[in-house]
This record gives C-alpha cells, sequence and structure tokens, in this order.
C-alpha cells in the first residue's frame, strides 16, 4: 500500500502484459454487487451506504480495518468472489502475460497461483507520504499497513524486488532490468 504497485502495473502494460487490478475489479464489479451491498448493510447497518445507496468505501474501511475479526469476515465475502473472476479472466486468456496487481499477495498465501512475484517496495517514510497524497488519513493508513505482513519479509518472499523511493524512470528501469533476467519478450516502452 503506497509503494508503487500500480505505477509498476502501468509500465508492465506497456510492455505488452495485459492487467488484473484486484483493488479495481473489487471496486468496479464486488463493491456494487447487491449481494455484497446486502451483506454490508445487515453487518454494519445504513451507515456503510453512500446517498446513492451504493458501498462508501471509507466507511467500510473504518470497519474493516477496527479489528482483526471484521477484517477477516469482509475477507471472506469479498475475495473469493475476486479470485473467481480472476480464474475466469486467466482462462479467457490463456497465453497471454498477465500481471496481477494484489494487495495481499502473501497474507493471503496466495504466492501458489503465480509463476514468479515482484514486489514494489519503498520506505516507511515515502509510504506514508503517498498516502497522504492521496488523502488517506496517516492513523487509517498505519492501521491498514499494520495489517499486512512486515515489509522485510515480503523483500525475502519475493522474486524480484523493486525499489521504489526514486523516481518513476528509476522504476521504469528497474522493471525492464527484471523483465530481460526473466527472459520475458516484451512490447517496445
Amino acid at each position: 500500500m503506497g509503494c508503487g504497485k500500480s505505477a509498476a502495473a502501468k509500465f508492465l502494460v506497456g510492455r505488452g502484459f495485459c492487467l488484473l487490478d484486484s483493488d479495481a475489479i473489487v471496486k468496479a464489479e464486488i463493491l456494487p454487487d447487491p449481494q455484497v451491498i446486502a451483506f454490508a448493510r445487515a453487518r454494519w447497518g445504513d451507515e456503510v451506504l453512500g446517498a446513492d445507496g451504493q458501498l462508501d468505501r471509507g466507511a467500510i474501511a473504518r470497519r474493516v480495518f477496527a479489528t482483526d475479526a471484521e477484517r477477516h469476515v469482509w475477507e471472506n465475502e469479498v475475495h473469493p468472489r475476486l479470485y473467481a473472476i480472476w480464474r475466469s479472466r486467466l482462462r479467457s486468456g490463456s497465453g497471454t502475460n498477465w500481471v496481477v496487481e494484489v494487495p495481499l499477495l502473501f497474507e493471503q498465501r496466495l504466492e501458489n497461483w503465480f509463476d514468479f512475484i515482484l514486489c514494489v517496495a519503498s520506505s516507511p517514510n515515502v509510504q506514508l507520504a503517498r498516502l497522504s497524497e492521496r488523502g488517506v488519513p496517516h492513523a487509517l493508513a498505519g492501521q491498514r499497513i499494520s495489517k499486512q505482513l512486515p515489509l522485510a519479509r515480503k523483500l525475502e518472499l519475493a522474486d524480484v524486488v523493486l525499489w521504489n523511493d526514486g523516481s518513476l524512470s528509476f522504476l521504469e528501469e528497474q522493471i525492464d532490468q527484471a523483465l530481460s533476467t526473466l527472459n520475458f519478450a516484451t512490447a517496445s516502452p
């Protein structure tokens, strides 16, 4: 969160990869699902609904990240739906090079789904500054980060680490080097 997964994914798309953006799928396809809305409303009441009757992502986040129990309840509702969408899209595009942007890959023990794992990392100060720029309150950012596997452990588990404290061009150079090392033939940027 706030390390640059989305920026790295965009560079990979520019090199011919097809993207499955987990956050975008949840936002566009899962949260508007009437069954998910009904589940959240039954669990937390009308205060998780916006004026338009759709889920208020901020209100959901405040409840989900308040306790591990609530986070697990929410993940058990949302994640199976997300994984079903992944499976469907991956099957329909067999032979395609995919990049799957996954915020909680190791936390959800999904590493065996993938051929290799690129971890985009940054220092805590840079990470928090980026989240602040996005309007995520410092306390909520810290709360969310604390629910994730420590960065040092993610770095150990990843096949390739991209350090993203510098410029976007430096991140792009690291991606090209990683793809070269992994012997991927890609489209020109």
